[in-house]
């Protein structure tokens, strides 16, 4: 029997048994170690994510993104989103990851979405001199209302190195305008990792796949005709109820 995600499902480490769960049912880990900026300050803490992955062949990792904002109107408030990617830039070299996801740090009434598209791809061609050729980086949705700013950031920069990340639970929130499945197609040529959970439409729960108004099968099904190359993470606090249900669905061997 073919399983359509085993070869491209992640867990995130929003669980705290993502790596234990990943290496029983056989996924890829994403780390959030440097999701929190100062741990990137803190140096035992390369060396404990290295434990917590050692053996995990399939790997993302999840940049800092509070307050760090690549289209930042003052250069100083700039200058420390670019000096944060640095360090996650190096902590991924370090641990054998070539896959990171970021966050486009757009606010909604702050950025005009010219200046958010204009001043990002300033900002991403820039860093994407320090970044090897064998990397990809994909900048995810949070409190953009539509694809569109995102796509023409990664057309605007137009490098195979910056990628997409749809996280279909922040497209379901009251800060989208747009349905979680009309995100796929404009994203679809840049689309490289898709965040999964899900909520009621309103509020960012991270509630587990089958919890919610986001039709999770379309979601799955869109992207793996659209975006074949596209991988795919779990986030949710427990991620075991939604293992449980894509094993059910025939997304993932059912290990239980």
């Amino acid at each position: 029997m073919v399983y359509p995600l085993q070869e491209k499902l992640y867990i995130s480490g929003m669980d705290d048994r993502a790596p234990s769960l990943a290496r029983r049912w056989r996924l890829g880990c994403e780390d959030i170690t440097f999701s929190y900026a100062p741990m990137l300050d803190d140096p035992a803490a390369l060396p404990q994510a290295a434990n917590r992955v050692a053996g995990l062949s399939r790997l993302w990792l999840h940049a800092p993104f509070a307050e760090l904002i690549p289209c930042a109107i003052d250069p100083l408030v700039r200058q420390t989103a670019q000096h944060r990617f640095r360090q996650t830039l190096a902590a991924a070299q370090k641990l054998g990851i070539r896959q990171v996801v970021l966050h486009g740090g757009f606010i909604p009434h702050v950025y005009f979405p010219e200046w958010y598209v204009e001043q990002s791809v300033l900002f991403w061609r820039d860093f994407l001199q320090e970044v090897p050729p064998d990397f990809v980086l994909a900048l995810e949705n949070v409190m953009e209302p539509s694809p569109d700013t995102l796509v023409s950031i990664a057309a605007g920069v137009d490098d195979p190195r910056l990628g997409l990340c749809l996280d279909v639970g922040h497209a379901n929130t009251c800060v989208s305008r747009t349905p979680p499945l009309d995100w796929i197609a404009p994203m679809a040529p840049y689309l490289r990792h898709v965040h999964l959970h899900n909520n009621r439409g309103q509020d960012d729960l991270h509630a587990p796949l089958d919890e919610g108004t986001v039709p999770m099968q379309e979601i799955i099904g869109a992207v793996l005709e659209q975006a074949p190359r596209a991988t795919f993470t779990i986030e949710n606090q427990d991620a075991l109820p939604s293992l449980r249900w894509l094993a059910q669905q025939g997304y993932i061997e059912d290990i239980l």
